[in-house]
């Protein structure tokens, strides 16, 4: 995809949707939809300077603020979301908890810490009394998966989540599952998420060994699947029908009171791709979800994650 392309139609985009809500700050008390999982952040890096190694031409789009989002999900009937805290900022948390302190009751939370740093337990809870219900983790560009997940503090990690009840938020490739498989059995009370189905036809077509190999992960009932990120997977093209097949394996295995549906914008409404498409592929495309499955995939899994 070209970048420029990119930031240019997000630019437009963001600009008029941002005008045409002006004056509307919060989506509180409505009854809808959750979004398990956004991004957002500020142009405004004095405030909230970027991570060693990012710069202002990094941000891409420049700016998707909460009030941008809300122009995207609050047509579809979404009313609450939870904010990933963006590689951006990489351990500094703060914009997503001012952006949480600025709308409360919208958004929960999912940060970022460094594992090998001191106190993990302390960062952990100091986060979770902020309404942060989740960390994300993720071996970047490790290539010794083994030592990324042998390390002292990504146990420590483990150990806190199941006394917490926190979520340990993982963003893996599908080469990743079988470690992770190994890390729930020595970890049963962890509550674990596997963000966009482990990336599981983000390379191409999706493979049945891939799949396989997700599905697996269902014998833990500790686990739960983001079905999310369709603009990234499998034919990249809306409306995404073409996913339907591995939806519908991840329900009969996982069930659907443990998979959450999940836009991950601001990257759902690159150019070619739009919010609607992404909330409607489960609550209007796919024949086999029933009335049940929609309610707990659209809010009630996330709700009972992220807000309980």
């Amino acid at each position: 995809m070209n970048a420029i392309s990119r930031r240019s139609f997000l630019h437009s985009s963001i600009s008029a949707a941002t005008a045409s809500l002006a004056g509307c700050s919060s989506i509180e008390g409505h009854p809808g939809h959750i979004d398990a999982h956004v991004h957002v952040w500020t142009p405004d890096t004095v405030k909230y300077p970027l991570a060693p190694g990012f710069k202002k031409p990094d941000m891409k789009p420049a700016s998707f603020t909460p009030e941008q989002l809300f122009a995207h999900c609050k047509p579809e009937g979404v009313s609450r979301i939870v904010l990933i805290q963006m590689s951006y900022y990489a351990t500094d948390n703060r914009y997503m908890l001012d952006m949480m302190k600025a709308h409360p009751g919208v958004f929960g939370g999912v940060a970022i810490i460094d594992e090998n740093a001191a106190d993990v337990r302390g960062r952990m809870v100091a986060l979770r009394k902020q309404g942060v219900r989740g960390f994300r983790v993720t071996p970047g560009k490790q290539k010794d998966i083994a030592a990324w997940l042998g390390s002292s503090g990504m146990a420590e990690m483990w150990k806190v989540a199941a006394d917490e009840d926190l979520n340990i938020c993982l963003l893996i490739n599908p080469d990743t599952l079988g470690a992770i498989d190994k890390m729930c059995v020595k970890f049963p009370r962890t509550p674990v998420v596997i963000d966009h189905f482990a990336r599981v036809g983000m390379a191409g077509p999706v493979t049945r060994a891939e799949l396989d190999r997700l599905l697996h992960l269902s014998k833990h009932p500790q686990v739960t699947l983001k079905t999310s990120a369709f603009y990234a997977l499998g034919k990249k093209k809306a409306p995404y029908t073409d996913l339907g097949p591995m939806i519908r394996e991840c329900r009969d295995h996982f069930g659907a009171k443990r998979l959450m549906w999940a836009s991950d914008c601001p990257f759902q409404v690159d150019p070619g791709h739009n919010y609607h498409d992404s909330i409607a592929l489960v609550r209007d495309r796919l024949d086999f979800l029933t009335a049940d499955d929609k309610a707990w995939m659209l809010r009630k899994t996330a709700e009972r994650v992220f807000f309980s």
